[in-house]
């Protein structure tokens, strides 16, 4: 027998640490490879862990609510094949050899503990303590060897308490100039006063990782807005006279809204610079065409992606449309499944909305809101007026990446494909 490690696994691209939130084995059970042993929440999905392994769990190293770097050890397991005790000695050499080094400095106090572990800092700490402004010289890590993970960070915003760098000697307060002069938007908290009846609800879970993205979005991309008015009235009588029919053929609903993912994959495709992302010293244009379509819930936002969306039909579209929000209602949205969208599409007006702006999704450059189809009034080319069926698209976009002409040309191609849908139009 041998005993293998278990690591925190990177559940999405951008990923950098994820939460136990609850062990699903117990030392002395028996798994199998790919059995689930943990449910982990990371910034972008609730995932089960599965085992890499098969064998016996021996120990669980992290405890239910740690958050561990992706590629930290969570637990291990005994398998078959070599000698269980070796490893397991030499693994009690490695911490114990670095436990004694940090003994020494921790009497004098926390902060060369912090230093030493600095350089490892994840990008999801190190950006949320600029937004906070809380210097990590003078905060102490609850994770491996001392380092601060979110959830620390998290425990020292929700005190109000935000250690800065005035509370530390002078010499070593420049390092820490940036993260003293950010926004401090925990501080407005403490002068809210909770009157008889108020109601307060602990933001937790996936609203706080929500929260943290669009302030991402808003505070790196410099968003720009644009709209433009579409005749939808020939699209309206098309889907309206095949919907039945459909339904009883495929099996689930033909929307509008598969008619409005498919145009503006079609659209990009001859607009590939709107397909784009800022990658700091360069821009990435991407090949494929990935449609992330934002899918609500009663206290969360999820944005599974429809892949190669431009190679699928309008029945193909609607079908991922409807499997992707029965999944997300569902709690059954797999991490994969949220990954590697290029450019969103937000269906706002499947509540009424006829004019919004969105937040681009991160690290895309743009995002297009498909408002209410309302029937309204029009003055026809013939000097005529007539009701029809108008929709707003309403168009963010990141202006370091794009810029007013080539999204005016994009939502115009958009507009056109749309205006020229028909019964001559398949949606096969």
């Amino acid at each position: 027998m041998g005993i293998e490690k278990m690591t925190m696994p990177q559940l999405g691209e951008s990923v950098t640490e994820g939460t136990i939130e609850k062990w699903l084995v117990q030392p002395g059970d028996s798994v199998n490879k790919y059995d689930p042993i943990a449910e982990v929440n990371t910034d972008k999905v609730n995932a089960e862990v599965p085992s890499s392994f098969t064998g016996i769990i021996k120990e669980l190293i992290a405890n239910e609510g740690d958050t561990l770097e992706v590629g930290e050890v969570i637990c291990s397991i005994e398998v078959e094949g070599g000698s269980a005790e070796e490893p397991a000695e030499k693994e009690d050499e490695k911490t114990e050899e670095p436990a004694s080094n940090e003994k020494k400095p921790a009497s004098d106090a926390k902060k060369p503990q912090t230093k030493q572990t600095g350089a490892r800092f994840s990008p999801a700490v190190m950006k949320m303590s600029q937004e906070h402004g809380i210097d990590l010289s003078l905060v102490e890590g609850s994770g491996k060897e001392g380092r601060i993970t979110r959830k620390d960070l998290q425990k020292i915003i929700d005190s109000g308490e935000i250690p800065t760098a005035e509370q530390k000697p002078a010499e070593s307060a420049p390092e820490q100039k940036p993260a003293a002069q950010a926004p401090k938007p925990a501080a407005p908290t403490q002068d809210i006063p909770s009157a008889p009846g108020d109601i307060e609800i602990p933001v937790t879970g996936v609203r706080k990782e929500i929260a943290a993205n669009m302030l991402k979005s808003k505070h790196e991309a410099p968003h720009a807005w644009t709209m433009m008015e579409v005749d939808v009235t020939n699209l309206v009588q098309y889907r309206d006279s095949i919907k039945g029919e459909f339904k009883q053929k495929e099996g689930f609903n033909i929307t509008y809204f598969a008619f409005f993912v498919k145009a503006v994959a079609q659209a990009l495709k001859e607009f590939p610079q709107m397909n784009s992302m800022w990658a700091g010293d360069k821009i990435i244009q991407k090949k494929d065409i990935n449609i992330s379509i934002a899918v609500a819930t009663d206290d969360a936002l999820f944005v599974p992606v429809i892949k190669h969306a431009d190679e699928k039909t309008i029945k193909g579209i609607g079908r991922e449309i409807n499997e992707l929000a029965g999944k997300v209602r569902a709690g059954k949205l797999k991490s994969e499944e949220m990954q590697g969208g290029t450019f969103t599409v937000n269906n706002t007006g499947s509540f009424g909305s006829v004019q919004s702006m969105g937040i681009i999704n991160h690290p895309q450059a743009a995002i297009l809101q498909v408002e209410s189809i309302v029937k309204k009034p029009v003055v026809m080319n013939n000097g005529m007026i007539a009701v029809r069926d108008m929709v707003n698209l309403c168009l963010s976009l990141d202006h370091r990446v794009l810029d007013g002409l080539v999204c005016g040309r994009f939502l115009q191609r958009v507009k056109e494909i749309l205006e020229n849908t028909s019964e001559n139009t398949s949606v096969y």
